[in-house]
């Protein structure tokens, strides 16, 4: 049975936020039965740390649950919405009730509101942010400048994110495991053949090579142009200078091919929202982006 439980205190901690224009309103904070609370299926964190969930039980044992969960209504069950390290910690203990903020939300929002406690925590690793950001793009046509706004971060981390899953799938997973960075795969991304990105990452692993030391590697085993006249199969230093603009302009990957007074821009995009996002920078006025805003 429910039953009233906190007041207003409690429920500060998660304030009305607005989505899509629609604002979520504030539950009131009750008890639920934890045999009620079903886990969430958007939840965006694929790998819980055993040892941090040990001393969130422990935590809950000497000072109980401080914070609510937040639910949504399932029938006569709930639905998790983000808490669940605290409902796995509470389940460990045998609690039988737990406070639970109970809001009415759509899967979309459900999805977003875990992927931003996750996020506010910093209990996502880079991919599964990653394949998070890429399901609500998936399953809900959400555009990366919407997320940016849901999230609090700005859209070219949104891109540099998604860009992770580029990768080959070994090197996400050590990703996974925290050991390989953020930063380090990002740089890894400038290199396109897979087998030399596998070869650099185990040197990462291996050689416990810092960002800084992993970007000069890399530039150290580029090709030098010594000559300053140009001949075939040489770049001319200036359409590396442009194409380093470009790349920092769009945040992707941009390869300029240039022979005598003609040549041509590859631009790479990465899902349907990428290239209207490319597009929007380079084209700002397009009618789409008009009717869209």
């Amino acid at each position: 049975m429910e039953r009233k439980a906190l007041g207003k205190g409690l429920g500060a901690l998660i304030p009305e936020k607005s989505i899509d224009g629609a604002t979520v309103r504030k539950e009131e904070i009750v008890y639920a039965q934890i045999g009620q609370i079903k886990p969430n299926p958007f939840q965006p964190r694929e790998d819980f740390d055993q040892q941090g969930i040990d001393e969130l039980t422990q935590s809950i044992k000497e000072k109980g649950v401080i914070q609510p969960l937040l639910v949504r209504r399932r029938g006569d069950t709930y639905e998790l919405i983000a808490g669940e390290r605290r409902l796995r910690a509470a389940t460990a203990l045998g609690v039988n009730e737990i406070p639970v903020i109970v809001r009415e939300v759509s899967d979309q929002d459900s999805l977003e509101l875990a992927l931003i406690e996750n996020i506010q925590r910093e209990n996502l690793n880079p991919i599964e942010e990653a394949h998070a950001y890429q399901h609500l793009m998936d399953k809900f046509n959400i555009t990366q400048e919407k997320i940016s706004t849901a999230v609090g971060k700005a859209r070219v981390s949104i891109t540099n994110t998604l860009r992770l899953l580029k990768l080959p799938h070994e090197i996400q997973m050590e990703m996974k495991k925290g050991r390989i960075s953020f930063a380090h795969g990002r740089a890894l991304l400038e290199v396109d053949d897979a087998n030399q990105q596998r070869r650099l990452a185990q040197e990462i692993i291996s050689k416990g090579l810092s960002v800084r030391e992993l970007e000069n590697l890399l530039k150290s085993r580029r090709p030098k142009q010594i000559k300053r006249n140009i001949g075939p199969g040489q770049r001319d230093p200036m359409v590396a200078i442009l194409e380093e603009q470009l790349r920092h302009a769009l945040a992707t990957k941009v390869r300029i091919s240039k022979r005598k007074k003609r040549g041509h821009i590859n631009i790479e995009f990465y899902s349907p929202q990428d290239l209207q996002r490319i597009v929007s920078i380079i084209k700002p006025q397009a009618p789409a982006d008009k009717e869209e805003n």
